[in-house]
């Protein structure tokens, strides 16, 4: 495995001058984020973006993300055109030589976290959820520009998207899912790029919305969908960790050969379905990072990982949960378990 950094581009406060400071980064995970929802790429951004990137002596390892239109994800007949735009994205992606993208299904909403600044006892803060929290708001009053999404919705827009979501089931999103794999997939084959779907962060519904990327089952009927190397998984310890029933090391071994993109941090579960993020020790957490790390060098996993989510620590001038010192912290981490299990082997 290799170890990569996310960068949100140039108006990122995280440098990539600061990010080559931290040892054993070789790649870069980023996205061109200010590109409109659903819009064909221009060849020149790209270009100039993968320059940055090599100019500052990384690899561009991973494209996240190109996010996907909500007429895909619902289905509509429109879809058929905003997914051939995101097949000639692949192909754009492909040509500064990105060999994965990581992208997601959720509808709508993205990751959700009920709090972005909790205080947790050392007096960092961290990203949480709280379940009766979520469950208190109602989605229609929701400030339409959300923590995840780069997307502006005017209300109306907002409330037309949820209200076409709400009469939906899981079923239909697995169907509508598997349409547009059947039609990427080649694509992705003939362009030598892996496609690396993230898991739903809750591994739950939220707001009525269905949720399907949320389990070994989900991740096995995924693969199942349309049966190719290119159809993989970003394999996210602290978006399926929430549910305690996800084995995190057991979903790395099951699903080796099908794992494009690792994530790895750590949740504190704190109820049933309440948590907040961690430092990435095992022992700040509820996750085995250990256990993780070692299942990741069993299989002879050689792909991309980063660090993901951290907490916000020595006034850290980064964005919520993509602050630099916390998830510096945590590759000098991961990368001691590295070395430590090699060396034990």
């Amino acid at each position: 495995m290799y170890f990569t950094f996310r960068w949100y581009g140039p108006h990122d406060p995280i440098t990539l001058d600061m990010i080559r400071q931290i040892p054993q980064v070789t790649g870069i995970v980023s996205s061109l984020h200010k590109q409109p929802l659903g819009a064909l790429w221009p060849q020149a951004d790209i270009e100039i973006h993968a320059a940055l990137i090599k100019d500052a002596g990384f690899e561009w390892s991973v494209l996240e993300s190109i996010p996907l239109h909500e007429d895909i994800k619902l289905g509509k007949p429109s879809r058929d055109a905003y997914i051939e735009t995101w097949c000639e994205n692949i192909r754009r992606a492909a040509s500064v030589g990105i060999s994965t993208i990581c992208y997601n299904f959720m509808p709508m909403i993205d990751w959700m976290r009920s709090d972005l600044a909790q205080v947790l006892p050392d007096g960092s803060t961290a990203l949480a959820y709280e379940q009766a929290v979520i469950e208190a708001i109602d989605p229609r009053d929701l400030d339409c520009n959300l923590p995840a999404w780069d997307f502006d919705y005017s209300r109306e827009e907002f409330d037309a998207i949820l209200t076409a979501y709400q009469k939906m089931d899981a079923e239909d999103l697995w169907e509508n899912l598997q349409y547009f794999l059947e039609r990427v997939i080649p694509v992705a084959e003939a362009s030598a790029m892996r496609l690396a779907i993230h898991p739903d962060d809750p591994p739950w519904p939220i707001f009525g919305l269905p949720r399907i990327i949320t389990s070994a089952d989900a991740i096995e009927r995924l693969c199942g969908l349309v049966d190719s190397p290119a159809n993989g998984v970003t394999l996210c310890s602290g978006s399926l960790g929430p549910n305690a029933e996800n084995d995190i090391p057991s979903m790395i071994r099951k699903f080796a050969g099908r794992i494009h993109f690792a994530h790895v941090r750590n949740i504190k579960r704190t109820a049933e379905q309440d948590f907040h993020e961690s430092a990435h020790l095992s022992s700040c957490g509820s996750l085995d990072v250990y256990e993780i790390m070692k299942a990741y060098h069993d299989i002879g996993y050689d792909g991309p990982l980063r660090p993901d989510h951290g907490r916000c620590i020595w006034n850290d001038p980064g964005l919520p949960g993509y602050g630099l010192y916390d998830r510096a912290l945590g590759i000098n981490y991961l990368s001691g378990l590295q070395e430590a299990i090699a060396r034990s082997s």
